[in-house]
């Protein structure tokens, strides 16, 4: 069950930080020269910068596992589903590491991104 909450919340925290990528920031005033930087806002821990990423067949996972991925796919839906690719598709790093695997971001269905930056995609083959 844990298992499953962390794949959904990494999937979620990587479609969030795509569609932060996407908008078009506000203007605003440059902060007064004393003011101390701000890290991310309380309530908000900060999203960690990929720092590997891992690549699993489904196949390859436990029964329960694969069972539980296959029910958070469906619940997400085709455009949580689409979403996820184009974000896989608009980062180098993890794009490259899914072709040197000889697979696409068509075939991914779930990510998982851990505090460390170890990120984990969950593949499928065509059937």
């Amino acid at each position: 069950m844990r298992r499953t909450i962390v794949i959904a919340a990494a999937a979620t925290l990587m479609m969030a930080g795509t569609a932060g990528a996407q908008q078009q920031p506000t203007p605003q005033p440059s902060p007064a020269p004393t003011a101390p930087a701000q890290a991310a806002p309380k309530g908000q821990p900060a999203v960690p910068a990929i720092q590997s990423v891992n690549i699993v067949d489904i196949t390859e996972l436990p029964k329960d596992t694969q069972t539980q991925v296959n029910q958070i796919v469906a619940q997400r839906g085709d455009a949580g589903l689409q979403t996820l690719r184009k974000s896989i598709d608009a980062t180098p790093k993890v794009k490259s590491a899914l072709e040197a695997k000889g697979v696409s971001s068509a075939q991914v269905i779930a990510a998982s991104m851990q505090p460390d930056g170890a990120l984990t995609l969950i593949t499928k083959k065509a059937s």
